[in-house]
């Protein structure tokens, strides 16, 4: 590919930027061509959140205002009080001794089939619990979407494990009390006609117990606890801050914490084209890898400790800065990490670099043939180098190896250009304190446990040792 053709390539680039590609008529459409086999699922998952907290704390209003405020979003809410067992003849004949705030009166494995299946993309039917007749099958099911956000709403989602897992916020309405007390007076006597002295009676011999024993327990499950629920604008503003954030970043990063994908732009898509194309010269695509490369390393620079710094300006003005991190070190997994050291060095001048050499041939990259790492490695932040993260074997190896040099977990950050889900699952899981950089993540691996649709061999294709 000559240097006008690469020209033209980043500048078409820049153009209208779709989620897929539009080919014109004249050119073949991708559903023509054959796609390699690739393992692992492709679809976005959505994001789920939890909202629990005693009754009447005001779970309805904060749901109520995180849908409002994401109004540009498929949202969809799920509520508990929807997956109550139908009570036996002998529970309705002694109704009013059932307690409903009981973990037991829910139902529980029903909805965790239907979350399951709304997290799968499928469109699920939602029973609606008669608390006349005290049955689920009475009134129509709620027919609901796949949706971009679910909110799970109801006082006992956090209790059972199995439900905390499927969700990827949870939030804790607390509210006083007295304040729950008077908002459940005022809604029973109001909508539901009951006396005041049953709806006591009913607070002090269920609800308040319950909220001790069960739900009052798993505040400490909650990541975010808003005071005052509804009333609370701020922290709901925030939580839909943060929830936008999450939307906007690739699946696996709402799954992982500690994995960072760079922001995409019309640059590094273009980039990302060129050094995929099988038909690039060495010379542009190296150009360009280093170009890629040196995003990666400054952003994974940035996730280093910084220290507060005064200095005195030419003006004679103090400006407060920061200092960069000290003790700090690169290690390439030999050879495609190599091709990340010329970056590092220049971001980082007179940074030491050891080296690890995995055998990836025949043992699937679980032998480890030879390391040069520096002496006092153990007191140092690691930048790990390696370009592409496939699997993630040869990645546990390499890291397994820093540990037992005594590298703390969280003082290493794992730097690549391409990642698939697999590996990232297998590192993450195994390493949760460590950070992941890369610029992308794949589609998946194939059937040869290759990356797809990945850029080949890249340290051959770097180094120039695939010609033959």
């Amino acid at each position: 590919m000559g240097s006008k053709a690469v020209d033209e390539l980043i500048e078409a680039s820049s153009g209208a930027h779709f989620s897929g590609f539009h080919l014109d008529d004249s050119r073949q459409s991708s559903a023509d061509v054959e796609q390699p086999s690739v393992t692992g699922d492709v679809h976005k998952q959505p994001f789920v959140i939890g909202v629990a907290g005693g009754a009447a704390s005001g779970k309805t209003a904060v749901c109520d205002m995180i849908i409002e405020q994401l109004h540009d979003q498929r949202v969809v809410l799920v509520n508990q009080d929807s997956f109550y067992h139908d009570l036996t003849p002998e529970e309705l004949a002694r109704v009013h001794d059932y307690n409903f705030d009981h973990p037991d009166a829910y139902d529980t494995e029903k909805l965790l089939c239907i979350m399951e299946k709304l997290k799968n993309w499928q469109a699920v039917d939602i029973p609606r619990y008669d608390f006349k007749s005290y049955k689920k099958n009475v009134l129509p099911a709620r027919r609901v979407n796949p949706s971009d956000v679910i909110i799970l709403g109801g006082i006992l989602i956090f209790h059972d494990p199995r439900v905390r897992d499927l969700l990827n916020m949870k939030i804790f309405v607390d509210t006083d009390a007295d304040v729950r007390l008077a908002r459940r007076i005022r809604r029973d006597t109001v909508e539901k006609g009951r006396d005041i002295s049953t709806v006591l009676d009913q607070y002090s011999k269920f609800v308040k117990p319950a909220f001790d024993d069960f739900i009052q327990p798993t505040k400490k499950y909650a990541d975010v606890i808003i005071p005052r629920g509804g009333e609370n604008h701020v922290a709901i503003d925030l939580i839909v801050q943060h929830i936008r954030t999450k939307l906007g970043q690739h699946d696996l990063c709402k799954i992982y914490p500690n994995l960072y994908v760079i922001q995409s732009t019309f640059q590094i898509r273009g980039m990302h084209t060129l050094i995929r194309d099988a038909q690039i010269t060495k010379h542009d695509f190296v150009f360009y890898a280093d170009r890629l490369i040196r995003l990666v390393v400054e952003h994974g620079l940035g996730h280093l400790p910084f220290t507060e710094k005064h200095v005195t300006t030419p003006t004679g003005a103090v400006y407060t800065g920061v200092d960069f991190c000290k003790r700090l070190c690169g290690v390439s997994v030999v050879r495609s990490g190599e091709s990340m050291e010329n970056a590092l060095r220049a971001c980082c001048k007179g940074i030491k670099i050891g080296k690890i050499l995995i055998h990836r041939e025949g043992d699937n990259g679980q032998q480890l043939i030879y390391e040069k790492l520096p002496q006092d490695i153990s007191d140092r932040h690691v930048l790990l180098l390696d370009p592409i993260l496939g699997t993630g074997n040869s990645a546990v190896q390499a890291i397994s190896l820093l540990l037992k040099k005594g590298v703390p977990e969280s003082n290493i950050i794992f730097l690549n250009l391409i990642s698939a889900p697999q590996g990232v699952h297998v590192v993450c899981k195994r390493f949760p304190r460590i950070k992941i950089v890369t610029s992308e993540i794949e589609h998946g691996l194939n059937d040869d446990f290759r990356v797809v649709p990945g850029m080949g061999e890249f340290g051959d294709r770097y180094f120039g040792t695939d010609d033959d």
